[in-house]
């Protein structure tokens, strides 16, 4: 909330489905107007109501009313939201409008060019940090990846002391668990349904939408992510997904780019600068260590810790697979090898640029470092 710069004219917060785009606009409403009633208005574009009335009619209603305001949820649900939105914002300067969408929705690509007045923001699910916060009450500041690797053990102490006499890391299994969505609060069973649910809108509603994927396809796409859930990052091999499927391998890329584009995996390449558009990836991640766990049928925890790393450096950072450096690549600089993969620190002596997470550490050990510190990044 306090990264949105709330009084522009025209806000769009972008984000996959159940991260909490609604909630979080919701409650900026309450914070900021819920003594003046009449001010802000809020609509569900998906409403019924909007089959028979026209957001511009709402638009011109609330603002003869003195609103100034206007929040509009779900506006890729609505065919015209970006001709109308446009009009409303010539025809009322003075009248602000704030909205959300998919992470599918080409905004500044849509049929009114907004491009020059919208200011998006893309909203990422809960990091560790965030858990820490809500879950528990114990608040950390961000901490910049730069800022991690250089102050280590200053950082390490100061999440210990707050966890004490507890180690972070029961907390931190509890985050890989049932954390990036903000709906933890559930029982394990219905946040694993709730994340079904989740995925299953993304595939069978927004995917069709945006992704010009026939809706009789659908079953294929879940099939696909079942199949990588299942299957290691470094063992998943495309003309193998491709035969599985019954697809060709354009066909699975395709499928592929769709699915990250509605984060749902990640797609991590040895040079990302050079990626022609049907290139395969040399690992396939999925998006968050929470749809693993609901949806895996063959849990490795390597694979959890690995998802866990390129999901939060991806929300701030460029991830590239690091061949035989490392296991990543972070900004084109740094490299970070996950523990167990039998690196030393002596193999990694000479490059001063390259750490290792663990699992197993509450303080640093050297360039070995708790994997849990990449979570504070946001």
């Amino acid at each position: 909330m306090d990264v949105i710069d709330w009084n522009k004219q025209l806000v769009a917060i972008c984000g996959s489905k159940g991260v909490g785009k609604t909630t979080l606009m919701r409650q900026y409403i309450k914070l900021n107007y819920g003594f003046n009633a009449g001010k802000a208005l809020y609509c569900v574009l998906d409403s019924m109501y909007f089959i028979n009335h026209s957001l511009l009619d709402v638009a011109e209603k609330f603002h003869e009313q003195g609103g100034i305001h206007l929040f509009l949820d779900e506006v890729h649900q609505y065919p015209t939201w970006s001709k109308e939105i446009k009009e409303i914002i010539d025809l009322w300067p003075d009248l602000k409008i704030t909205f959300t969408a998919s992470s599918l929705m080409p905004i500044l690509n849509s049929q009114a060019d907004l491009s020059s007045r919208v200011s998006s923001y893309h909203m990422p699910g809960l990091s560790f940090r965030e858990f820490i916060k809500f879950h528990k009450g114990k608040w950390l500041p961000r901490h910049p990846l730069k800022s991690i690797l250089e102050n280590a053990d200053a950082i390490c102490k100061e999440v210990n002391e707050l966890f004490e006499p507890v180690s972070p890391e029961n907390m931190f299994e509890l985050y890989l668990r049932v954390g990036y969505y903000p709906f933890y609060k559930a029982t394990a069973a219905d946040y694993d349904s709730r994340l079904e649910d989740v995925v299953r809108g993304i595939i069978d509603q927004e995917i069709p939408q945006f992704c010009n994927v026939d809706p009789a396809y659908t079953r294929k796409l879940k099939a696909m992510l079942l199949y990588l859930c299942d299957n290691p990052p470094h063992k998943v091999n495309i003309t193998k997904l491709a035969d599985y499927l019954e697809l060709n391998k354009n066909t699975v890329m395709s499928y592929l780019s769709s699915l990250e584009k509605a984060e749902l995996l990640h797609l991590l390449y040895a040079d990302k600068k050079s990626v022609t558009r049907m290139q395969k990836p040399d690992r396939i991640y999925i998006h968050n260590p929470n749809i693993l766990y609901a949806l895996s049928s063959q849990l490795n925890f390597g694979t959890i810790q690995e998802c866990f790393v390129v999901n939060q450096l991806s929300t701030k950072h460029t991830v590239e697979y690091g061949k035989e450096q490392g296991d990543f690549k972070v900004d084109g600089e740094i490299t970070l090898v996950m523990d167990g993969k039998h690196k030393t620190q002596q193999q990694m002596a000479d490059n001063p640029n390259s750490y290792i997470l663990a699992d197993d550490i509450d303080f640093p050990i050297g360039k070995k470092l708790p994997i849990w510190l990449v979570g504070l990044i946001y």
